[in-house]
Formats: structure tokens, C-alpha cells, sequence
């Protein structure tokens, strides 16, 4: 049973438990996952806050609720496809296509910024940043290329973290809060190194996601992830504003 706490902080507890138990194949597709009472139980909350963590989960497309039948992992479709406007989490995307991932670590270094890119000089207030460099992998192929610099001024946990068995993007994910994000999405040829990294010919199309997050106005990380263009689809969700 877990301890009691703030509504919002129990939540993203509930949010990451459920995601893990996704992204590490416990729950395959077409499980059904604990029923909202089950769930109320567990972590000594209220229906509204398992209610919404639940509806934020099917909104990203990791789940589907069936009314009196209960709450499932969605089951793989043809392609892989992730939600434009939230932070994506790639071992839940690959593991809801029926595929096991996992995680090569390829560079992990402290390093200073580079003068000509704005971001990194933000992210480096006391003239140092973490950067990271990894390939997540689907069914051991590789999936995507990761390229990431992280701010240790506000994740100083961050200078005794190795990586070497995590992704950083799920380990900030579970550890550090966010308010804030920016996305920049675009197409480009791969360069020789990072072809050869994914495993293909150089110049072969590729989508591309640039992100940086902040809490308040503290900037956490950046991050550009490379999925190869074939089989990496991006889908938003939209409701209209009232008038």
C-alpha cells in the first residue's frame, strides 16, 4: 500500500507505476490493468485522482478504457506512433508495439557548453552540463538515436547518475517534475555518424524531435531524438476551444 500524499504528487506516482509496468512488458498489450477501485485501495486516494491519471494515459494512446469492462494496454498497431504535444516516453512506445526494448548507452560525459548554441549556455549556469548520448533499441535493432545535455544546477542528483542501465529521459521522467515544454519537430537526411549509429545508409530520412523542459523557469534538459522516418508517426489530439 502506498503512503498518502499530495494529490498531485500521488498522481505522477500512479502515472509512472502504471507507465513502468507498460514499458518493462509486466502488462503486454490487451492486459487489463488493476480497475479504478483496485487502484483507490492501493494508494489510499480518491476515485477523481485514479480517474485522472487514467484519462491522461488514454489520451496518450497507452491505454483503452471500456466502459464496465475496465481499462486495457492498447494492443500494437501498424506503426509506432506517439503523442505530438506530451513528452514522449519511447520504452512505453516500443513495448505497446509488442516489442522488447532496450538500452545502449553510448557517451556520458560533463562537458562545457558550446558558445554558439544558446540552449546549452542556459542549461550550463556554472559553466558545466551533463551530456548523454544513447541509442534505444526495439527487439535489439536500433529504434532511435538520442543526443541529450541536462542542467546539473537544478538536477544536481544528476552528477551521480551513470546511465549506463537507464535512459535519461526515464529516469528525469520518474525523478524530476516538470511544468513546462517546447517542441521543435522536423525531417532531415542522417549524417554518416548518426547512420551508421541506427544502422542505415547515410541520408536516409529521418523525423526528428527537439524538446526542452523546464520547471517554473529553471531549464532542465534538452534533447534532439532521431527515429528513423519509416516508422515513426507523431499524432495529436485536438478539442475545440469554446467560443
Amino acid at each position: 500500500m502506498v503512503k498518502a500524499q499530495h494529490p498531485q504528487g500521488l498522481g505522477q506516482t500512479i502515472r509512472s507505476d502504471l507507465e513502468r509496468n507498460i514499458a518493462s512488458g509486466k502488462w503486454p498489450p490487451g492486459y487489463r490493468i488493476p480497475f479504478e477501485h483496485e487502484l483507490m485501495v492501493q494508494y489510499q486516494c480518491s476515485r477523481m485522482t485514479v480517474n485522472r491519471v487514467l484519462s491522461l494515459l488514454a489520451e496518450k494512446g497507452l491505454i483503452e478504457r471500456q466502459r464496465r469492462a475496465g481499462s486495457f494496454v492498447r494492443k500494437p498497431s501498424t506503426t509506432i506512433e506517439s503523442v505530438a504535444l506530451d513528452i514522449p516516453h519511447i520504452p512505453v512506445d516500443v513495448a505497446l508495439r509488442g516489442h522488447v526494448y532496450s538500452y545502449r548507452l553510448l557517451n556520458r560525459r560533463l562537458r562545457k557548453p558550446a558558445k554558439s548554441i544558446p540552449h546549452e549556455l542556459e542549461l550550463a549556469p556554472k559553466g558545466t552540463l551533463v551530456a548523454v548520448e544513447c541509442l534505444h533499441l526495439a527487439d535489439n535493432k536500433p529504434f532511435a538515436y538520442e543526443s541529450r545535455v541536462i542542467n546539473p544546477v537544478a538536477v544536481p542528483t544528476v552528477l551521480d547518475e551513470s546511465f549506463a542501465d537507464e535512459a535519461p529521459g526515464t529516469w528525469l521522467l520518474q525523478n524530476i517534475p516538470w511544468t513546462r515544454a517546447e517542441h521543435h519537430i522536423r525531417a532531415v537526411n542522417l549524417s554518416r555518424g548518426t547512420a551508421t549509429r541506427l544502422g542505415v545508409r547515410a541520408g536516409t530520412a529521418s523525423l526528428v524531435i527537439a524538446r526542452r523542459t523546464w520547471l517554473g523557469k529553471v531549464p532542465i534538459t534538452y534533447v534532439e531524438q532521431m527515429f528513423l522516418g519509416d516508422s515513426y508517426d507523431l499524432v495529436a489530439h485536438f478539442r475545440p476551444i469554446a467560443r
